[in-house]
């Protein structure tokens, strides 16, 4: 296993571009429904040529629409771009959601938009969290949501509603406990004929073996090898919980969590709806060793705020696990820990100058030493700044806003 992560690790960049760039693609042609028949449009460096066939116009007819469709004019493959795109969405949707914390393929197709919650600190300020439910072999986390992970589950949420006014209930068969459950709004769920159904984990391990396939084509390390659910979670080196944060201030943060989240929901879900998700959590807790929800103490709580503002630093924040101390010596162009606030890509470029200075500095005085780690940090530099970019292209995603259920 470790040598297996050992080889996965320098490949799941290359994964996660792949995915998102994919997904770009299909969007980008969906968004070009309105071509004509026999109209090429281009697309990043390839030209597709939109197809609408007799048979489309037949299914326009009795149905009111019809699958968008385009012919890549450089393989001479006809790509169904509806169904491609849902399929490349949640294929992000799932590595992205999986690589940012770390759950078990099961944790995740049980995260609800119940699942989401918000804690306010004593100083106002907001932390997103993630609940995750416990189970007979692992205990309830709390897992801090990222800026990044919260755009995937904003994105999901609004793919879920679009037409709609709340995500669509629906229930999942528990392969552990061998019971369907109550209907919830699930969020890895897909609209399949008419009715939404919560993918099941060979599904999700078919997508991700398909995506290691596609990308063999391009990559030659990618060869033999697949990703499957269970390695984001070795992989996931910064989930506070998994890496020291106690359970029972797990505990303590569900029975402090700021309620108008949930009073919001149930402007939008049925207060059933809501119930049926608390009781889930109650039955699974009730699994669990009471020792695992002791109160916390004083100190402890203070520990866990003080942890949150140990995070802010000049360029970002710092996403090193709870209750652990800094192991490269603030050295933070170099950590991986470091996540680079977009707003501060150009004190990012001041770093680069001041360290090419320095480094013709040490070449003219002969310090090599000197210069070997100045090369190191260049090249950190150079990947934190391209993440920082990438992170600077992703937009708000709109939502909408809740209204009471019975309301105009």
């Amino acid at each position: 296993m470790a040598d297996q992560t050992r080889q996965l690790q320098p490949l799941l960049p290359a994964l996660t571009r792949y995915v998102e760039d994919a997904h770009a693609t299909m969007a980008a042609l969906l968004a070009a429904a309105d071509t004509p028949p026999g109209e090429v449009v281009a697309v990043g460096s390839r030209i597709y040529r939109r197809l609408f066939t007799n048979a489309d116009r037949r299914r326009e007819q009795m149905h009111g629409f019809a699958n968008i469709r385009f012919l890549d004019e450089a393989t001479g493959k006809a790509i169904n771009v509806t169904l491609a795109e849902d399929t490349m969405f949640w294929q992000w949707a799932i590595v992205e959601t999986l690589r940012h914390t770390g759950v078990r393929i099961e944790e995740l197709l049980e995260l609800s938009q119940l699942s989401i919650r918000q804690y306010r600190r004593p100083n106002g300020e907001v932390v997103a969290l993630l609940v995750i439910a416990p189970s007979k072999t692992d205990r309830e986390r709390v897992i801090p949501v990222s800026a990044e992970l919260f755009h995937v589950l904003a994105r999901i949420i609004r793919r879920l509603t679009t037409g709609r006014p709340t995500v669509p209930l629906a229930t999942r068969y528990d392969e552990h406990e061998r019971v369907t459950t109550e209907p919830q709004p699930f969020l890895f769920q897909r609209h399949i004929g008419q009715r939404n159904e919560v993918m099941t984990t060979g599904a999700v391990r078919c997508m991700l073996d398909r995506v290691c396939l596609r990308l063999a084509e391009q990559d030659d390390r990618f060869t033999g090898l697949k990703f499957v659910p269970h390695d984001f979670r070795r992989l996931f080196t910064t989930d506070l919980v998994n890496s020291g944060l106690p359970i029972h201030i797990g505990a303590t943060l569900l029975g402090h969590l700021n309620l108008e989240t949930t009073r919001g929901y149930v402007a939008v879900f049925n207060e059933d709806v809501v119930r049926r998700y608390q009781s889930h959590l109650a039955r699974r807790r009730a699994m669990r060793p009471q020792e695992e929800y002791r109160p916390t103490t004083d100190q402890e709580w203070q520990e866990f705020e003080e942890h949150f503002d140990k995070r802010k630093l000049e360029l970002g924040n710092c996403g090193r696990p709870y209750a652990t101390p800094c192991s490269h010596e603030h050295a933070c162009i170099r950590c991986p820990m470091l996540h680079v606030d977009p707003k501060m890509i150009s004190r990012l470029d001041e770093i680069e100058t001041d360290l090419l200075a320095r480094r013709a500095r040490s070449e003219a005085e002969g310090w090599l030493g000197e210069l070997e780690g100045l090369d190191l940090t260049l090249g950190f530099l150079v990947g934190k700044r391209e993440e920082a970019l990438r992170l600077s292209r992703i937009g708000p995603v709109s939502l909408g806003l809740p209204t009471p259920r019975g309301s105009a």
